[in-house]
């Protein structure tokens, strides 16, 4: 082909000395939004997962359209580690607004990949320089118009592929997979990525020592996001209903539950078996999933903390008209509108208490794909067990970005309906709607089409007594408010459990929840190279069980470690456990960014040093 020769840079000068770093590093991409690369970067990450090695991606994406600077990590691991990392090693700068900035992050002795059609780039001799001449490749080619730049960031996956040892065969995998095996758009990426490979062979010396090389520790295992394991956890938990409003980084898991859902959930004639509504707001939404939920519908939204805000009223009917219903929220940086495409765990004290007046909700937090499927089944069965609503907070990084999960179990429990009476059973037990006949809070109810006259009732958001009549007398008021309290003390026993995994020896322990569970098991074998051992509980619901107190009560200290700004679990954790409440210290970060185990690591030790003076 006729493409030029690169002017190549002279290597920092200990490269000969450097060892391989082999399957232990982490790739950032620098490009523009709108420009085509996710399906670029998915490719590499894809590649490299078929390759058999660990691998985690983070898109780091501006909430503008198109234009802005986008930003896409890809952690390379060996020892399975998938947290964010705070540097990288590789930079593939294709994006000429950001990369002075860019190459400012790189540790010496990192490799930059640059597009050399710029007239200028910064000068940095610790690190190693490797010039793609873009244009040449595009003019070979005859791309023009859209496919410019999409074939642009074609161009630095055949570089990655050829300086890193990435197999062709596992891109030209990805590459099918990502288009559904249709060869018209598979050919011409190949195309494009085998000619920047033979180039970057032929023209560019390696002297950086960065490379992959096959695995098999990813056998068994498959990619995907949060959002989509939620939606398809919602799929085999019998979802009838689901109403919502498009917001940011919720909008996928509904995206993806439209897909399962036609080709899972359809009868013998074909016909679709559920309804998705896009409401005209979150409002609306809202109104329309307790209306299915009184109905009997398994019903659910997704949404983020704007969208949760305006559920607030309808959050309280829920609460204490007492309807099944579950809300997904999908956290991301707040208040206001905030970063509305970088994650957070800012939610909590909000959603715990979301409604107005004495209001208590159960939450549950998924740490992963795995757990995202399991919570978008059982939260329907919680929802009906418990007759209220159920919210779920994951968040962005959890919900957007590719996860390595294995295969999910077949739900192989029956739907949970909960204490739902039939018209014999009114007819033989009788029928009091609000009435706590077995002593856990939960009253029994009926649904719409039961033939028995009885069981009919008013399902009213304002002050009744235990057979839903409208009352204001005091009494009826405290004896509802103290059932609802002691159906909250149920859920205690009912929600997930902590996971524990606890060492020998350890006086230091750790709870967290969520995504932040990578980072901080990362972070646990940091520390125990350095000599300090740590135990760590990890939450998956609120309200907290007695496995938690136990927990804190066997510790001289427990940190408490979460993606926001003022340790809003930390300070629930101390009002549910005043007696033991200074035990707990608060480890809070919110940058926007996923934490990182470093940041744990310093932190923590930080932190001991202090208590030890």
């Amino acid at each position: 082909m006729g493409v030029s020769q690169p002017v190549l840079r002279e290597a920092p000068s200990e490269a000969a000395q450097t060892p391989s770093r082999v399957n232990d590093f982490a790739i950032v991409v620098a490009t523009a939004n709108g420009t085509g690369s996710q399906t670029s970067n998915l490719t590499l990450l894809r590649a490299l997962f078929k390759m058999g090695i660990p691998v985690n991606g983070k898109n780091i994406f501006p909430s503008n359209i198109q234009g802005l600077p986008t930003w896409y990590h890809i952690r390379v691991s060996k020892d399975g580690y998938v947290a964010r990392r705070e540097t990288s090693e590789v930079l593939v700068a294709f994006n000429e607004v950001t990369v002075r900035d860019d190459m400012k992050e790189l540790p010496s002795g990192s490799v930059c990949i640059y597009n050399a059609d710029w007239r200028s780039m910064p000068q940095r001799d610790d690190v190693f320089m490797y010039g793609i001449p873009v244009s040449e490749f595009l003019r070979e080619v005859g791309a023009r118009g859209k496919f410019r730049d999409r074939f642009t960031n074609m161009i630095y996956v055949g570089a990655l592929a050829q300086l890193l040892d990435i197999e062709l065969q596992a891109i030209e995998e990805a590459l099918n997979y990502h288009f559904g095996g249709r060869q018209k758009l598979v050919e011409p990426n190949m195309q494009i990525i085998k000619m920047a490979f033979d180039w970057t062979a032929a023209n560019i010396e390696k002297q950086d020592p960065f490379r992959v090389a096959a695995m098999d520790a990813t056998d068994g295992l498959f990619l995907i996001t949060g959002n989509e394991a939620a939606a398809l956890g919602a799929v085999f938990g019998g979802f009838g209903l689901a109403a919502w409003y498009p917001i940011t980084p919720s909008t996928s898991l509904v995206d993806a539950l439209s897909d399962y859902a036609a080709t899972l959930r359809r009868d013998e004639d074909g016909n679709a078996t559920y309804t998705i509504v896009q409401a005209e707001d979150e409002l609306a939404a809202i109104g329309m999933v307790l209306g299915a939920g009184w109905a009997g519908v398994r019903a659910m939204t997704a949404t983020s903390g704007p969208g949760v805000s305006l559920m607030a009223e309808f959050a309280g009917l829920a609460y204490f008209a007492e309807i099944p219903s579950v809300i997904w929220d999908i956290q991301r940086v707040g208040p206001s509108t905030g970063l509305p495409t970088r994650t957070s765990q800012g939610d909590v004290t909000f959603a715990y208490n979301l409604g107005h007046g004495d209001t208590k909700n159960v939450l549950l937090f998924p740490a992963d794909p795995r757990e995202c499927f399991q919570f978008g089944n059982s939260a329907f069965d919680l929802a009906e067990q418990l007759q209220t609503l159920i919210l779920v907070l994951s968040d962005l990084d959890l919900g957007m970005n590719n996860w390595m999960t294995e295969p999910f179990d077949y739900p192989e429990q029956p739907l949970q309906r909960g204490k739902v009476l039939s018209a014999e059973e009114v007819k033989e037990k009788g029928f009091a709607r609000y009435k706590d006949i077995d002593g856990d809070g939960i009253a029994y109810r009926t649904l719409p089409g039961n033939e028995n006259p009885l069981s009919a009732y008013f399902a009213r958001g304002t002050g009744h007594n235990e057979h839903a009549v409208y009352s204001e007398r005091p009494e009826d008021w405290v004896q509802n408010m103290a059932r609802l309290n002691r159906k909250f003390e149920t859920a205690r026993s009912l929600v997930p459990a902590p996971v524990i995994d606890e060492v020998e020896d350890a006086d230091i322990g750790i709870i967290a929840f969520g995504s932040t569970r990578p980072a901080i098991e990362e972070a646990r074998d940091r520390l125990a190279e350095q000599g300090i051992s740590t135990n760590f509980l990890r939450l998956r619901a609120l309200p907290i069980n007695e496995e938690v107190r136990h927990f804190v009560e066997r510790h001289n200290c427990v940190y408490v470690i979460e993606m926001n700004r003022d340790g809003q679990m930390h300070r629930i954790l101390q009002l549910e456990m005043p007696d033991i409440a200074t035990k707990l210290v608060s480890l809070a970060e919110l940058d926007g960014f996923p934490l990182t185990a470093r940041w744990i690591v310093d932190s923590l030790i930080s932190k001991e040093k202090e208590r030890q003076v």
